[in-house]
């Protein structure tokens, strides 16, 4: 329970029907969710408008209703509030609703295109090992300290980001890593939340289906550091052109990781093969298991993240050493037969070309490369022939096959991304729709030695096809079908 008045501190209000000295239950944004003397807040989202249903919201037992255009019929009894954006309303509401908890806590977040997931993880696994309570809100789980929970989206809603938040200040979590997506600053999801930190990866081609160019793609991003206090601290990737973007106009401590130029955190690889890298980090060496150039640029991030927020240096490298990979990020299994099983989530031509050429610059060139690869319906288009082309420039044998089709023909996404291979690199490819067939074909043609990638799902554990989701896990398939081929 909270008072109206209290939970809808620092939201910009254009007009009040109504008091705002009513107590509310809870903080509704889906009608269906709604129940006796709760806010409803109507967002207009890019397929449903909750203006649409605030009549409903109101016969479910809304008390009162957050909107951007007030109803044309006002009812007795009900508070309206007309304010600029119903979503950031949400995001201060949330936060003050459940105490503004992420000033509790040294919250910090991660953004980018490639390597949110490993980065804001592997930062959880380390300051675990270091004997600190940790959260995380990942796409693959949320950790409150010891307790896990499914993840849903990237970044989730404001409701849900404040109460895990409300739930690790109650455990007392002294830290928590954070994935924070494009869509989640660019929807406010973020808004309200006190960030400690916040870490730049690298941008490159992805969620432009979403959003109406690269230009504003970088913005969003962009946004993110703008918003950080000076209190906290920017740590950005000066290798990626748009690392010195974030920085531009950030009031916060400004901080610079790199493999190529001169920065205040600088990695080299010393040793790179498929049991781990040896690096050179501000002339300590440090072992890890992690594999390939992209993981030296997490890694990097890792340290220098957890140097900033002052873990001791030698207790840092230790710590790194001793990190497992993550689930569906260059995960991988060894058969009997000595053949090599890579699942990772590689979903845009930049994560692919990353994999791909990581696994090159490690192999011995003898043996074959089998990349089983495929493209998510109803996302961004244009990266489809990308995706096909670079898949078919650096492997020796690649199979085309389904991702998440979700609402399109399966067969019509693979040939998008067969228009991408160039001429003489077309007798490498094979088109099997069904994915497990494609893995499967995969690992039948794989001699003793070879390799085998399995790109696009990663960590996922369902395919989802006309909207319904069925199990589906890469890493299990494989294993089980190298397995029953005796190889």
């Amino acid at each position: 329970m909270a008072q109206l008045k209290d939970i809808l501190y620092k939201v910009t209000i254009n007009a009040v029907v109504g008091s705002t000295s009513v107590q509310v239950n809870a903080i509704a944004f889906d009608s269906r969710s709604v129940a006796k003397n709760d806010v409803f807040v109507a967002i207009k989202g890019s397929i449903t408008d909750g203006h649409n249903f605030i009549d409903l919201a109101i016969e479910k037992g809304a008390i009162a209703v957050v909107c951007e255009t007030l109803p044309e019929t006002l009812q007795n009894g009900i508070s309206y509030i007309e304010v600029e954006s119903a979503s950031t309303a949400l995001a201060f509401m949330a936060a003050n609703f459940y105490d503004n908890p992420s000033g509790n806590l040294k919250l910090i977040g991660v953004t980018g295109t490639n390597g949110k997931t490993t980065i804001a993880t592997l930062l959880y696994q380390l300051f675990k090992k270091a004997g600190f309570k940790v959260g995380l809100l990942s796409t693959v789980k949320v950790m409150v300290d010891t307790k896990e929970f499914p993840a849903t989206h990237t970044t989730p809603d404001s409701l849900t980001i404040n109460r895990y938040l409300s739930m690790m200040s109650t455990a007392g979590v002294e830290f928590c890593f954070m994935e924070v997506s494009s869509h989640g600053i660019h929807q406010n999801r973020t808004q309200g939340l006190h960030f400690k930190g916040g870490i730049f990866t690298n941008l490159s081609h992805d969620h432009l289906d979403y959003h109406s160019s690269f230009a504003e793609y970088r913005d969003v991003k962009k946004s993110f550091f703008d918003n950080l206090s000076k209190d906290a601290f920017a740590l950005v990737n000066i290798d990626d052109k748009n690392g010195l973007v974030m920085l531009q106009n950030t009031k916060a401590k400004k901080y610079a990781y790199a493999l190529k130029t001169y920065a205040d955190y600088k990695a080299h690889i010393l040793e790179n093969q498929f049991t781990g890298l040896l690096l050179k980090i501000n002339d300590n060496e440090v072992w890890t298991r992690l594999i390939g150039n992209f993981n030296a640029y997490n890694i990097l991030a890792i340290y220098a993240a957890a140097d900033v927020l002052g873990l001791e240096k030698v207790e840092n490298l230790r710590l790194i050493s001793e990190l497992e990979s993550v689930s569906g990020r260059f995960q991988y299994l060894i058969s009997e037969d000595k053949i090599t099983a890579i699942i990772d989530y590689a979903h845009t031509p930049d994560a692919l070309q990353n994999v791909l050429d990581t696994i090159n610059s490690i192999r011995a060139k003898n043996e074959e490369l089998i990349t089983v690869v495929g493209c998510g319906g109803d996302r961004d288009k244009s990266k489809r022939p990308k995706m096909g082309h670079i898949a078919s420039a650096l492997s020796t044998k690649v199979i085309f096959t389904s991702d998440n089709p979700r609402s399109e023909v399966p067969e019509t996404i693979i040939e998008d991304i067969e228009k991408g291979v160039e001429p003489q690199d077309f007798k490498k490819t094979l088109a099997i729709t069904d994915r497990k067939q494609a893995i499967k074909t995969a690992c039948q043609m794989a001699q003793p030695n070879d390799i085998i990638l399995i790109a696009g799902k990663g960590h996922e554990t369902y395919q989802e096809i006309k909207g319904v989701k069925t199990d589906f896990d890469d890493y299990k398939i494989v294993q089980e079908l190298l397995k029953q081929l005796g190889k």
